[in-house]
């Protein structure tokens, strides 16, 4: 019998009513003769509920306990699971992530997965049973409960799927797939039926909700299918045309690729704008700055060094909008005494609109358009970045759904295109 994963955000583990929907979905996989291992996020809203309960007991929660508290929503959702299941008839065990063998490092509230021992959970497969496994932590080498950032139970929900060698891992969320763009700014946007595994990293980087980077990196390191689809739909549809809905994530060279020279866009108000003003222009600048940065832990996504112009230039770089204040007094503490920037200027008023497609590594124009397109409509850049396959603007925010549409539109993305 093939080894099926199905992960479940906290949308579908909603209500009572959505677990139980999620548990007939289960049981029908199962009866169909797949060995099932499901993966669940805490119920929608509960880990927010949880960290904010933290806060007013400690404003800056200390990040062990942090941990502590915030993997409890997942422990609810996997003995709920199991009830249900156990209520339709069908054999079930829930565990979490320190009983099903997810090991992590020491990185509190964003830990990383080191391995996983999948042993207790083949056995407990083995015995017929369909297992259920608390996304978003595990444990570090001392045993300390860890959690691995927002997201983090699409990233568990793929390594289990790689520990046990799965024959596939089915990402169940409030959408029935991957879209050219968030629905909800472009009414017209087109769900895709196949996307390459390079454009879903980027898009899933640049600020796509639908899957966490993580969960990417690791399906396209181990080559695991992946598949995302809606858990909204009706339980009982029958389990061959369930596995062929929503999108593909493809690892295979797919030659009608490279006809589509763009496959969607991203978009996220996620990020603050740092900018040094006058600090040297010497060799190694941009280490002294973003060295300590680093050294905490602080993600740095788009970096801008300006023409150096009498011994001094400037220097910006974007981090995550809520990394924005410790950012800061890494620079106040530790940047600054080194740097001496004349004034340290902050932005958190921008928006990062990136276009993301395979087929630009044989186009060119595509960096030329979007500035065309945005600038028709009034739109200034404030910074660019580009890979093989992207390319990244930063613009104010109040214009981030006007340039998405314009953008969509400009590059014949719509339903009727």
């Amino acid at each position: 019998m093939a080894i099926i994963v199905h992960k479940y955000g906290g949308t579908s583990m909603g209500s009572p009513e959505r677990i139980k929907n999620v548990a007939r979905r289960v049981a029908k996989w199962h009866r169909a003769g797949h060995q099932m291992v499901v993966v669940v996020s805490a119920m929608s809203g509960e880990t927010n509920r949880l960290i904010a309960l933290a806060k007013e007991i400690m404003p800056n929660p200390d990040p062990r306990e942090l941990d502590v508290v915030a993997s409890t929503g997942e422990q609810v959702s996997i003995g709920l699971l199991a009830m249900a299941l156990k209520v339709l008839g069908v054999e079930a065990v829930s565990f979490n992530g320190t009983q099903a063998g997810i090991l992590t490092d020491s990185a509190y509230t964003k830990a990383r997965i080191q391995s996983i021992d999948a042993d207790v959970v083949k056995r407990e497969l083995d015995a017929g049973k369909v297992v259920i496994v608390a996304g978003f932590q595990g444990r570090d080498a001392a045993g300390n409960v860890t959690t691995l950032g927002r997201g983090g139970s699409d990233t568990s929900g793929v390594a289990m799927a790689v520990a046990l060698k799965a024959a596939e891992c089915l990402i169940f969320t409030d959408v029935d797939g991957v879209y050219t763009t968030d629905p909800r700014i472009e009414p017209a946007a087109r769900r895709l039926d196949v996307i390459s595994f390079e454009e879903m990293l980027e898009l899933a980087s640049l600020g796509s909700k639908v899957l966490q980077i993580r969960s990417v990196e690791f399906a396209g390191k181990y080559h695991v299918p992946l598949r995302v689809l809606s858990s909204l739909t009706d339980p009982d549809i029958p389990v061959d045309v369930e596995a062929a809905s929503g999108t593909l994530i493809s690892f295979e060279e797919d030659p009608k690729m490279e006809k589509a020279l763009v496959s969607g866009i991203a978009c996220t108000r996620d990020e603050s704008k740092i900018t040094l003003v006058n600090v040297p222009d010497t060799p190694g600048i941009a280490y002294k700055i973003l060295g300590p940065v680093a050294a905490h832990n602080i993600d740095v996504d788009m970096i801008v060094q300006n023409v150096g112009a009498q011994g001094t230039t400037d220097f910006t770089f974007t981090v995550p909008k809520g990394e924005t204040e410790r950012a800061l007094k890494v620079i106040e503490e530790e940047v600054a005494p080194v740097c001496k920037p004349r004034e340290v200027a902050v932005d958190k008023a921008i928006a990062k609109v990136s276009i993301v497609g395979i087929g630009m590594r044989s186009h060119a124009g595509v960096a030329c358009r979007i500035f065309e397109t945005l600038a028709s409509e009034g739109i200034n850049i404030q910074m660019i970045g580009t890979s093989e396959i992207k390319v990244s603007v930063v613009v104010e925010d109040k214009y981030m759904e006007l340039a998405v549409r314009a953008l969509h539109q400009a590059f014949g993305l719509a339903q009727d295109d």
